[in-house]
């Protein structure tokens, strides 16, 4: 079956002129069409289809029965034995004919057409395969949907005797039945063209509807492009877009959370920085106001100023380093060391100083690890933890450092036995310049910059770091990184 309308034309033509316009309104509106009305399409193909074969079929059924109704006459009549166009069965056979548009042929016995309605064949002998299976008892009919003409070929045989004393033949045109048809698929296509303009209207209602809450998120997002943070996005409508907006409001809360800490850090860095600064201007004030200074305060004032200087200088140093680590283009100068030998090296560069508060510094180490890392970068790491540990402890405490690996990663853990860390300053301690106690911080010449600089180090080597710590009784960082570098 075929449909022979121009449906399946105009639908493709819409969808070639969508694919220039990547428009999710566009493409509801065609989907929904599309599958709306190609049901509509087939529906109407198929009862057409149908009401044409149930009209060819009727008009066979009538020139079946009209045969058989002429069969009895014309074996009574004996017009095959002595054919005579002027026999009443001749004329009504001729009326028959004229009445569908059709033609009418008797055959003899011997294959002779002894009459046909058109006198073209009359006298000609017609041995076609149709005319051979009904002088075997077999009926056959034929439909021409071309020409649009149907044939129908019966034997004529009595009821009483099975022998087949010739063959009636008889066609007729369904011009008629063509007419009629086209006249019903003009009605249903207008009837199929409403029903488009309708679910065109719906169409565009339901996409309208469906497309609002896109709409708000679009006008969401444009406002967050023009420089609007403070941007909350309710009513997200369906499950899969509130995905999307919680993802958004997500990305717009880190974004606020980034420009407050950018904020933050430049009020910080610009705090820090000029600390020590205001401190060595009034001692040097205080020495250029007075006369006579006795030496002993004189030094005493240059040894203060010059720890400040001490402490500038190990703040640029850290914002310097922190600035490398920031950069997204970090190089990483990776090469496979032994971390047993790193470690140790970092715990013999600060025994001293642990051995200035008597406090016990032990390595423990399970195996031996190769790791493929930047050992400056790492170095200066597990130093950070290690000093904050020694820093921070109490007199005659502990630190203790231990190594251990897996098929895949590397764990340092160093715990300590000091002041440990209050539970709402945890989640803070890797921020820049933050600190716990920030008196005691001074008095250890701490920056607040160093467990940042650790974390960055470890995110560079795509790794992670945790904390474990309680006030008054210590705590305990653990570092995991890839034995390989990810890149």
């Amino acid at each position: 079956m075929f449909i022979r309308s121009g449906e399946w034309v105009i639908i493709l033509k819409i969808r070639t002129k969508l694919r220039k316009y990547k428009s999710l309104h566009l493409s509801l509106i065609f989907l929904i069409m599309v599958f709306g009305m190609l049901p509509l399409v087939i529906c109407k193909e198929i009862l057409l289809a149908s009401y044409e074969d149930t009209q060819i079929r009727q008009r066979m059924s009538e020139m079946q029965s009209l045969s058989l109704g002429y069969m009895n006459q014309i074996l009574s009549s004996g017009y095959l034995d002595v054919p005579d166009k002027n026999s009443d069965i001749a004329g009504r056979l001729e009326q028959a004919a004229e009445m569908y548009d059709g033609r009418i042929q008797l055959i003899d016995a011997q294959y002779r057409v002894v009459l046909d309605t058109r006198s073209v064949d009359e006298g000609k002998y017609n041995i076609s395969e149709a005319v051979m299976k009904s002088f075997k008892g077999q009926r056959y009919s034929f439909y021409n949907s071309e020409k649009k003409y149907i044939e129908f070929t019966m034997p004529l045989a009595g009821s009483q005797n099975s022998h087949v004393a010739g063959v009636m033949i008889v066609g007729a045109s369904v011009n008629n039945i063509e007419v009629v048809m086209l006249s019903v698929r003009h009605k249903a296509n207008i009837l199929l063209w409403l029903c488009a303009a309708v679910m065109m209207t719906v169409a565009f209602l339901i996409s309208w509807v469906m497309m609002r809450p896109f709409k708000r998120v679009r006008v969401s997002v444009e406002k967050a492009r023009e420089g609007e943070s403070d941007i909350v996005i309710e009513n997200a409508g369906y499950v899969e877009l509130r995905g999307i907006t919680d993802s958004f409001q997500a990305v717009l809360g880190r974004l606020r959370a980034l420009d407050t800490s950018r904020q933050e850090f430049v009020s910080n860095v610009s705090h820090e920085l000029k600390t020590p600064i205001t401190s060595m201007r009034v001692l040097a004030d205080s020495l250029l106001t007075q006369e006579n200074v006795p030496a002993e305060i004189y030094r005493e004032f240059m040894a203060d100023i010059s720890e400040e200087i001490d402490r500038e200088s190990k703040i640029i140093s850290d914002l310097l380093a922190l600035v490398k680590l920031d950069k997204a283009a970090t190089e990483m100068n990776l090469d496979q060391v032994n971390i047993n030998e790193l470690v140790e090296g970092i715990l013999k560069r600060l025994r001293p100083i642990a051995e200035k508060r008597n406090i016990e510094l032990v390595l423990e180490s399970f195996r031996p690890i190769t790791a493929e890392v930047d050992e400056v970068k790492l170095s200066l790491a597990i130093t950070n933890l290690v000093e904050n540990a020694i820093k921070y402890n109490k007199d005659d405490g502990w630190v203790h450092v231990s190594l251990n690996a897996d098929h895949k990663y590397f764990f340092v853990k160093v715990a300590d036995s000091g002041v440990g860390i209050p539970e709402d300053a945890a989640q803070h301690i890797f921020e820049r310049f933050y600190r716990v106690d920030k008196a005691r911080s001074r008095e250890t010449g701490g920056t607040g910059l160093g467990l940042a600089i650790t974390q960055n180090v470890i995110n560079l080597h795509h790794g992670a770091i945790k904390m474990y710590s309680r006030a008054g009784e210590g705590s305990t960082f653990m570092m995991r990184i890839p034995l390989s570098y990810i890149a």
